[in-house]
């Protein structure tokens, strides 16, 4: 059976970029635990959020927030702080975040822009943007995205018991959700639309690539002679793109990796309040800003 404690890490590995996006924080669905221990695993000199990083549509309706989240806004904000070149493009479940880009808002060292350009170590231009504008459901019919985004989280719960059941008669987890997409036809058709729409603009602009998010599933490969990578998810997938130093890209699956359990009951029983979250963030961005500038030289530990 795969173990089910996030790996401990004594050594850190070095990053030329690292690209995460749809972490739905905020929501029950989220591995912060995860995330917060593949962050606390590498350094990078960018770190670009590609959207959905905390999902508004859900905090509207309900709350779940435990330490594990709170542990992943400390470290991408001690990033910023340290050096790291943080960038948070917002998707459509973190919409709100949208209107404070033209005001030019910068939090603690993290820049916020509708898309970015990234220029690999090996001379490859790459288009950075979340997805959703590509998106027809979300730009067209937001009932049905909503409609769609419930149906997916009530997904996500049958995942979890069918998937208790499985070990317990001795079989590995499988994503049953992820099955079930992929065996509807309109929804693969649908996959295949959003990636040859993103590609074409990619070529159309003159990139080389273009890195995005959205869909959660995690991709890389070229499409219509434009190289598209999506860095996937950390709900299921568990996944991180990552620039090594000289260029090459690289999907991380940190699950298989670290031979990790997506059972694993890392969330905590009781959520906090949105006011002892929001009193714990105001806390940690009042400590970085009185930190000596001193500190803010060293290297980024993200």
């Amino acid at each position: 059976m795969n173990a089910t404690a996030p790996a401990r890490h004594v050594n850190t590995t070095p990053y030329r970029s690292v690209f995460i996006s749809d972490t739905h924080l905020g929501t029950r669905g989220c591995r912060a635990e995860f995330l917060a221990d593949f962050l606390k695993s590498v350094t990078c000199e960018n770190l670009f959020l590609v959207g959905d990083i905390i999902d508004g549509w859900r905090l509207r309706r309900s709350w779940f927030w435990d330490h594990h989240h709170d542990e992943v806004l400390r470290l991408v904000l001690r990033a910023a702080r340290n050096g790291t070149n943080v960038i948070y493009i917002p998707g459509n479940h973190d919409e709100m975040m949208r209107k404070y880009i033209p005001l030019g808002v910068e939090v603690c060292g993290v820049k916020m822009q509708m898309e970015a350009e990234h220029t690999t170590a090996d001379g490859k231009r790459l288009l950075i943007t979340h997805g959703d504008a590509f998106d027809s459901v979300v730009r067209h019919a937001r009932i049905l995205a909503l409609l769609g985004d419930w149906a997916y989280t009530v997904a996500l719960g049958i995942n979890r018991y069918f998937n208790n059941i499985r070990i317990k008669l001795g079989y590995p987890y499988w994503s049953l959700s992820a099955w079930l997409k992929l065996q509807v036809k309109e929804a693969v058709k649908a996959i295949d639309r959003f990636e040859g729409a993103l590609a074409d603009d990619a070529r159309s602009r003159g990139f080389d690539g273009v890195v995005c998010g959205h869909i959660h599933h995690a991709e890389m490969r070229m499409v219509n002679g434009i190289m598209y990578l999506n860095d996937g998810d950390w709900v299921e997938s568990c996944t991180a793109l990552v620039e090594h130093r000289d260029g090459k890209l690289e999907l991380v699956d940190w699950v298989a990796r670290n031979k990790l359990s997506l059972l694993s009951s890392g969330n905590a029983k009781v959520s906090a309040s949105k006011a002892a979250v929001m009193e714990n963030f105001a806390t940690e961005i009042a400590s970085m800003q009185r930190a000596p500038e001193s500190t803010r030289a060293l290297s980024a530990g993200v």
